[in-house]
């Protein structure tokens, strides 16, 4: 449409209109302005991004790290902690979960950052990766006894495989951590600084790289996080796979170099198209039982997390865009030890019906796992009640998926061990055997088919 040579009355015409236009869309917009913006639930439903919600459709959010917290372990000195995660997928406008759920007092959170790590096993930042950390859109929060709480997403990409720095500065709060002594510097593990605040240090001066273990000094901890489970991101990744399980899947003893199952399942799903992939999210925690009983390994209850079915809905249900669920755990109760005697395969097998069920009815499907031989005397009660859980998870019928890691690693000259060339010691695989376990996954059972890219594969049992 052209302008009238005169245009006196286009603009008269305009001001009429101007006032109430401007008087309704600041009536629609004041409330919005002045609104504080909303915190982030634990449950994972707080978003502040735009974009599609919801599981499965394209760029929906979803977890893409985890690593289940499994106990309080002292006081933070006044040092910042920069835990590195891996990102199974591509993912943007990442949230952090941070959690106080063992703590005897407050945890309070003055600082906390997000960035990408540069190069492993050092502590300084791709440049201009770092971004602040809001909760509720304030840089500091408090969590009581119990709480946990996501962080506002922010705009930072990552790629499948590449590695986030979280960082975290609560002088004086109790120490909720996940531990696991891990063979290389590979993820998950953290830095400690020097004293104060350095959560937004790009570089890694004020980090030392010396591996200091599990400890409270400055320098590397493998497999050391403090107060940090979960990644999740909006991704094209069309949900998430959630591993639920003790040590073979926190991947404790993977001795040897090289990484652990889950971390090499996820890989072989990015030779799928993004669309196509599923992220992959690890809550194996070492020691854990698959039933509620006391723990075999410690009486304090705060070595090796609660057991499953009392970790379940924070460790799995509750995280974004899970859909698969892998259950691998057992053998901590067969097994026994010191402070509770080996549990009978009913009450394993009875657990494994639970969980399944409370999973189930949250619309995941579930995938059972066979439980890896453990150097049992053949014919004896423990062997016995691990090969009666493997039948059942093998034929039972309960789940939607069967991987049969029992059949990868075990030794064909005698069953009762794992093949020598997988073994770190009689209950866990090394590293080749975690190559093994992965390899051995039929991803049909994610609903991706049987091998991924159309490669072909030696049939193994799954």
């Amino acid at each position: 449409m052209t302008s009238s040579p005169r245009g006196g009355g286009h603009r008269a015409r305009r001001s009429v209109w101007r006032a109430p236009l401007l008087i309704l869309l600041v009536s629609l917009l004041l409330p919005l302005l002045s609104a504080p913006p909303a915190a982030a639930s634990a449950s994972g439903t707080g978003t502040g991004e735009t974009g599609s919600r919801g599981r499965g459709p394209a760029h929906g959010r979803s977890a893409i790290w985890s690593a289940s917290l499994q106990g309080r372990h002292g006081t933070s000195p006044d040092v910042t902690v920069r835990n590195i995660a891996r990102a199974s997928v591509s993912a943007t406008w990442l949230r952090v979960r941070i959690g106080n759920p063992y703590g005897d007092r407050p945890a309070t959170f003055r600082s906390a950052t997000i960035g990408l790590q540069r190069r492993v096993g050092e502590a300084d930042l791709v440049p201009r990766s770092l971004r602040t950390l809001t909760f509720g859109g304030r840089a500091r929060v408090t969590l009581a006894p119990g709480e946990r709480v996501y962080s506002d997403p922010v705009p930072l990409r990552v790629s499948a495989q590449q590695n986030l720095a979280v960082s975290l500065y609560a002088p004086g709060a109790p120490v909720n951590d996940h531990t696991f002594p891990p063979p290389t510097p590979n993820p998950p593990g953290s830095f400690l600084s020097l004293p104060g605040d350095h959560t937004r240090d790009t570089g890694d001066a004020s980090y030392p790289e010396q591996d200091r273990g599990l400890s409270a000094e400055p320098g590397y901890h493998p497999g050391q996080l403090w107060w940090v489970d979960v990644v999740d991101g909006r991704t094209p990744a069309a949900g998430a796979i959630v591993a639920l399980g003790n040590s073979n899947t926190s991947g404790h003893n993977a001795t040897g170099g090289g990484d652990r199952w889950t971390d090499l399942l996820a890989r072989r799903i990015n030779a799928l198209p993004p669309h196509r992939q599923l992220a992959v999210a690890n809550a194996g925690i070492s020691g854990n039982t698959v039933s509620r009983r006391p723990n075999p390994y410690d009486p304090t209850g705060q070595c090796c997390g609660p057991p499953a079915p009392d970790r379940l809905e924070q460790d799995v249900l509750a995280l974004a865009g899970a859909r698969y669920m892998v259950l691998f755990e057992g053998t901590n109760d067969l097994g026994g030890g010191e402070f509770a005697p080996p549990a009978p395969a009913e009450q394993v097998i009875d657990a494994m019906r639970e969980i399944t069920e409370r999973a189930r009815a949250r619309g995941l499907k579930v995938v059972g796992a066979t439980l890896m031989p453990m150097c049992n005397a053949a014919g004896g009660a423990k062997e016995a009640n691990r090969l009666a859980v493997n039948e059942f998870v093998r034929t039972g019928g309960l789940f939607d998926g069967v991987i049969d890691f029992d059949a990868a690693v075990r030794d064909p000259a005698d069953p009762t061990r794992i093949r020598a060339e997988y073994e770190a010691d009689c209950y866990h695989p090394n590293a080749a055997g975690h190559a093994a376990m992965a390899e051995a996954i039929d991803l049909g059972v994610f609903g991706l088919g049987r091998w991924e890219a159309g490669a072909a594969r030696p049939g193994r049992a799954a």
